[in-house]
């Protein structure tokens, strides 16, 4: 009998301290593919570029303490009656690495569409200074693409979230 009260306590207690992290989801979560479009030839819009600096960690009471964060990015088309066409996007690190790349073809946004990338909490990365650069076709009778990183993190009653917007680099 002391044995079975002992050897429950004990495997309970192992059971409660699984360690093992479970693969991550959001690597890319969104199949880009299906998204591909096709340009005609004929196709007279120009490039740009914009810039999105993003944080999946940021410094905490010194240089040597980091806080994690869970990333959004959030890619929207604003205009209410025509499509964005986005034909590259990347992530680069504090070093200006690249990490990944998400998409390398043109994927359109419907009018007023959201898609999102996210980057979970513990992905570290990117670092303090990961960045984003979006290629995406410009036509001057349509509305900017907007692009928005938001970053979070909860612990126990404390929250911690800001948000940043793509800068147009070109």
């Amino acid at each position: 009998m002391r044995v079975t009260f002992f050897f429950i306590p004990v495997l309970l207690l192992l059971l409660a301290c699984d360690n093992t992290k479970p693969t991550s989801k959001s690597l890319d979560p969104i199949n880009w593919e299906n998204r591909r479009i096709e340009l005609p030839e004929t196709d007279s819009l120009t490039t740009a570029k914009t810039y999105l600096g993003i944080y999946s960690e940021i410094y905490s009471t010194s240089e040597h303490n980091t806080h994690d964060l869970t990333v959004t990015v959030s890619l929207r088309n604003t205009s209410e009656n025509d499509t964005v066409i986005l034909t590259k996007g990347v992530y680069y690190d504090t070093a200006g690495n690249p990490i990944r790349t998400y998409f390398d073809f043109p994927i359109q946004l419907k009018p007023l569409e959201t898609v999102e990338i996210i980057i979970e909490e513990g992905d570290k990365t990117g670092g303090t200074g990961g960045n984003f650069i979006f290629d995406w076709l410009d036509d001057p009778e349509v509305t900017d693409p907007l692009f928005e990183g938001i970053m979070i993190s909860t612990r126990g009653t404390q929250g911690l979230s800001f948000s940043v917007q793509g800068k147009r680099i070109q």
